[in-house]
């Protein structure tokens, strides 16, 4: 009876090879799918929606918020934090300049899921010490393959209500921002008290039955002031309803 054959020492690197390059080849398809074939924007009746604003981090480069307002939009939510420990360099500047323009002001924080609720909401309330916002405080909150893949629906779930909890009781109003998966995933029936910011390329009028407030419309934004794409949102409502909603969510001083 013959022995069964091992593969050799080059055999195994072959096969390690091969694999390699076929894990690329599906991550670089994935890629060019997101970047190049799914739609990053719609179009957005500024008549009928006509409170606009943008959303902004680092990566956005220095701003000049003064021409942003000139540009017919009227408020800006900023990149605080992320995870348990990162802090968003650029957020003081974005913060004072945004404020001195008279825009409206907000701020949002990344939500890694590998960390709890406790570790983040420590994180964002040490970044905002001292600073008024006009709109509710935002956790980001999205599935990505970097985050936290191996961690529950359940387990998230709880770490994001550990901070809400959190943050309310230090008086301060919360939005939640994510897309229409997170929005099945983790909003629905779950984190209904909390406002919604959600990302969708989708017309607003074609989204009656979701409760967003916000509605983050586009990824590829071209605004005066701004170098390069940035993020453009839109209120659901009037210039009327907008001030309405203003004065219900104002933050603490």
């Amino acid at each position: 009876m013959s022995k069964r054959q091992v593969p050799t020492r080059p055999d195994y690197i072959k096969w390690l090879l091969f694999l390699g390059a076929a894990a690329l080849v599906v991550l670089l398809g994935a890629y060019c799918f997101w970047h190049y074939v799914l739609p990053h924007s719609v179009n957005v009746d500024r008549y009928r929606f006509p409170v606009a604003g943008i959303d902004v981090s680092k990566h956005n480069g220095v701003i000049d918020y003064e021409r942003v307002k000139k540009d017919d939009y009227q408020f800006v939510i900023i990149k605080a934090s992320e995870g348990k420990t990162y802090q968003d360099p650029a957020f003081g500047r974005n913060y004072r300049d945004a404020r001195e323009a008279g825009l409206m002001v907000g701020a949002y924080h990344f939500f890694r899921k590998n960390r709890t609720g406790q570790e983040q909401a420590d994180n964002l309330l040490s970044v905002i010490r001292g600073k008024t916002f006009d709109l509710p405080l935002v956790i980001d909150l999205e599935d990505d393959w970097g985050n936290g893949a191996t961690v529950s629906r359940q387990t998230a779930i709880e770490r994001v209500m550990q901070m809400i909890d959190i943050l309310n009781k230090a008086g301060y109003r919360v939005m939640i921002y994510t897309n229409l998966d997170g929005y099945e995933k983790y909003y629905k029936n779950l984190l209904v008290d909390c406002d919604l910011w959600l990302c969708s390329f989708t017309g607003p009028d074609l989204l009656p039955h979701l409760p967003h407030i916000i509605q983050q419309f586009s990824h590829e934004g071209s605004v005066d002031g701004v170098e390069g794409k940035v993020d453009l949102n839109v209120f659901r409502g009037s210039k009327n309803e907008w001030k309405d909603y203003l004065d219900e969510v104002k933050q603490p001083k």
